[in-house]
């Protein structure tokens, strides 16, 4: 089983959307293993978008990441990090397909509603990012 972290940014939870979120992943056959609301601190997420850290945006994006709380969870299921990217759509809403998740509630290319792991390496590091091993459960 392999597994993926997904993140519900503030846009979404400005708008209520978190549970409509996790309901369209659950409804997909993707089991939640961990789950938490946080207001990340600026550390946190500059390790979590480190991988930006030389782009012209990532300042912006630090920022509007710790702007509010969002909600953290932890999705696992066979393919699991391809069927949430898939679920999710592009990330820049104005070119994801019709019926995902960004496509549907997105505002813009950062203001997209959700964050999820790009592939199954990235998934086991940003997990450990925000969960420990015995918050994580089967």
């Amino acid at each position: 089983m392999e597994r993926s972290l997904v993140l519900i940014k503030p846009d979404a939870m400005e708008r209520g959307l978190a549970g409509v979120i996790i309901g369209r992943l659950q409804g997909e056959g993707l089991n939640l293993v961990a789950l938490r609301m946080l207001h990340m601190d600026r550390a946190l997420a500059e390790r979590h978008y480190a991988v930006h850290k030389d782009k012209p945006f990532f300042k912006d994006l630090v920022d509007y990441i710790i702007s509010t709380p969002k909600v953290d969870a932890v999705f696992e299921g066979r393919g699991a990090v391809e069927r949430i990217r898939t679920i999710m759509g592009a990330t820049d809403p104005a070119r994801a397909a019709a019926g995902t998740v960004r496509k549907d509630f997105g505002l813009d290319v950062q203001r997209n509603s959700t964050h999820a792991s790009d592939s199954p390496e990235n998934a086991e590091k940003e997990i450990s990012l925000f969960f420990t091993k015995n918050e994580i459960f089967d």
